[in-house]
């Protein structure tokens, strides 16, 4: 299997920082959930450099994905796929504070994460999977599932739908914003979980969507995904939201 560990570097403008990862192009991150191989073909074809998020080590190996390297608390991954990853590769962030997809993306530095395999099985991952893109509000992280694409509204957002596309907007936090192209629009309504959700809107045609708190999850079909990561790549820093407070520190072994 040596050669899954084959990356070229000079090619993919890697280099393995003291953040772990630090990439110039979007970035595959795998995890250990629900992961097809139509999954792993579609990140790739948009972000061929791929992490796993621990047991998402297990998914790349039996796939033949060629892995930059795998973050994690590693207490899921496979002993056979652990005896196969090398050292310089083998990332272990040991605090039980905070989830393998939180340790693996405060542990990158990309323009765009594309993550699968973080929904699909445990309701509760999935869960947790999308809190923590609000946690890391100020990246730019799309996860692919099963039959959508999912991300964290930046500030403003544009995008080509077509008149009937469906829309969902569901917030996790208390959020207000404001769009065009929406067959019901959102401004003046005031979005909190428990109170209010936007799910099962529809496009009248293309969308612009914009909000006031790093707080609304959206939802759209899978197929839109290319349009979803050229869009949010396409951000500059200033764009997105300004960071969290770190809440967690890193206790690596040695």
């Amino acid at each position: 299997m040596a050669e899954l560990w084959s990356v070229d570097k000079e090619e993919r403008k890697t280099r393995l920082t003291d953040t772990i990862v630090d990439v110039s192009e979007p970035l595959t991150l795998i995890g250990g959930g629900e992961v097809s191989l139509e999954d792993l073909e579609t990140a790739m074809a948009l972000a061929p450099l791929c992490v796993a998020a621990d047991s998402g080590a297990d998914a790349a190996i039996s796939a033949g994905v060629a892995l930059t390297a795998v973050i994690g608390d590693m207490d899921s991954i496979s002993e056979d796929a652990k005896a196969q990853i090398p050292a310089d590769r083998y990332h272990q962030i040991a605090e039980q504070n905070s989830t393998d997809f939180e340790k693996a993306l405060r542990s990158i530095s990309a323009p765009l994460i594309l993550a699968v395999g973080f929904t699909g099985g445990r309701v509760d991952h999935g869960l947790s999977a999308m809190h923590t893109l609000a946690l890391r509000c100020h990246q730019s992280v799309v996860m692919l599932t099963r039959e959508d694409v999912l991300f964290l509204c930046p500030k403003r957002l544009s995008l080509p739908m077509p008149e009937g596309a469906r829309v969902s907007l569901f917030p996790i936090g208390p959020v207000t914003g404001r769009s065009t192209g929406l067959h019901w629009p959102i401004e003046g309504l005031e979005f909190a979980p428990g109170v209010l959700s936007g799910t099962s809107n529809r496009a009248t045609g293309p969308l612009d969507l914009e909000m006031d708190a790093p707080a609304m999850l959206c939802i759209l079909p899978r197929g839109f995904i290319q349009p979803v990561v050229s869009a949010l790549r396409a951000m500059p820093p200033h764009a997105r939201w300004p960071a969290r407070a770190e809440q967690h520190r890193d206790l690596r072994q040695s």
